[in-house]
């Protein structure tokens, strides 16, 4: 049994996308963002720099997202693709740059609009381009590494849907378009994506 420690991130989704592809049941301990329950001293036993998703199983623990799609990846023998190098290097582009990129956009755009002109014209300039950068891979590429679906989809899916916050324009990118249109249908993604809602759908571009 898989124990998820999460709230309602792009980043948690990753693990309860995976998990549901998978085919694997879990518990969920919520770590409230909001009430600030990341930094109690228990969590931060098992997570040290306050960070959900974690993911207990077999008396071990597992932090960061990445880390945790891979353990899953080579526990099940699935989602990894032939090859794992490729989809290494796409889940750390996602780790090292998608998501903080884009996290960064939700500061400034989202959550804090007004409070520097500098700041929410920086990040949405980068997130326009990795919008760009993301439609010429998937121009040349079904998926991110190569034709088969992996945890480098898995881990950037959950930030692109998140598309409403970046004020982009998904629909003006066809093929990231068309990539998050055949992923978002996927049923353990459908699953995955209202882990805490069950009512919550992937939005349409």
């Amino acid at each position: 049994m898989f124990e998820l420690f999460a709230d309602s991130t792009p980043n948690a989704r990753k693990i309860s996308i995976m998990l549901e592809e998978i085919n694997e049941s879990y518990d969920l301990t919520l770590i409230n963002l909001n009430k600030g329950e990341q930094f109690n001293e228990e969590f931060k036993k098992i997570s040290p720099f306050s960070k959900i998703p974690v993911l207990r199983h077999d008396n071990k623990t597992i932090f960061e997202s990445g880390a945790i799609l891979i353990y899953l990846a080579n526990l099940s023998g699935e989602f990894y693709g032939s090859n794992q190098s490729l989809t290494t290097q796409w889940l750390m582009a996602q780790m090292g740059y998608i998501g903080p990129m884009l996290g960064q956009h939700h500061q400034f755009h989202h959550y804090n609009p007004g409070k520097s002109k500098f700041g929410e014209d920086r990040y949405f300039k980068i997130s326009k381009r990795i919008y760009e950068e993301l439609d010429k891979r998937l121009a040349v590429s079904k998926f991110l590494s190569g034709n088969e679906y992996t945890i480098a989809d898995i881990a950037t899916f959950p930030w692109i849907a998140r598309h409403e916050w970046h004020d982009i324009g998904l629909s003006k990118f066809k093929n990231l378009t068309r990539w998050y249109n055949e992923i978002s249908i996927r049923d353990a993604v459908i699953k995955g994506f209202s882990f805490m809602n069950k009512n919550e759908l992937p939005p349409k571009p």
